[in-house]
């Protein structure tokens, strides 16, 4: 699927995964894929929204607002449970770095949807999946022959019940104006 992808595009989805790893999700998102697009402030589509108001720092405190960052290790201490004491236990029993991820020269699974990939990426949810999907179905709707950053923000508002379409609603904006302006900047 991603060969159609233009450069911009997988920055996006690449971005995505880091933008969900940096907030501690254990999944990539809708709202993670907003993120990812406006953090390309120099694309037409990502564009759309800043000259809305929507830039890149004022969603992530919306998403962080409806969500908060996830810490796995804060929310397991809350009920009794010190990472550092299960890694030293898992350790002395399976050896220094049992626990670390993967090393480079390891073997991974490939994919961009599951638990697979590359070392940090996070996988997509079910909602983050339809957001690419909902993205070919745009490009080919409007005979791009590619998918560019600006398929992907239609494939999000297309989906429209993600935290991505979510934040975008709070801010204010019409989806249907914003759909608009993002196709004439997809051309």
């Amino acid at each position: 699927m991603f060969e159609r992808f233009t450069e911009g595009a997988r920055r996006v989805v690449g971005r995505a995964g880091q933008e969900s790893a940096e907030l501690r999700h254990g999944r990539v998102g809708t709202e993670h894929l907003l993120l990812a697009v406006l953090a390309e402030p120099e694309d037409p589509a990502a564009q759309v929204l800043i000259g809305a108001g929507l830039d890149h720092a004022t969603a992530r405190r919306s998403v962080l607002r409806l969500l908060g960052e996830g810490d796995d290790a804060r929310a397991l201490a809350a009920i009794g449970v010190d990472l550092d004491a299960v890694r030293e236990a898992v350790e002395s029993v399976f050896g220094a770095g049992a626990l670390d991820a993967p090393s480079e020269e390891e073997p991974r699974r490939r994919g961009w949807f599951g638990s697979g990939g590359r070392a940090g990426r996070s996988p997509f949810t079910a909602r983050g999946k339809k957001v690419l999907e909902l993205s070919l179905r745009e490009s080919l709707r409007l005979k791009s022959g590619h998918i560019a950053v600006g398929h992907l923000l239609l494939g999000l508002l297309r989906e429209g019940e993600g935290l991505g379409a979510r934040v975008i609603a709070e801010h204010g904006l019409d989806f249907a104006a914003v759909r608009r302006a993002v196709e004439v900047a997809v051309g």
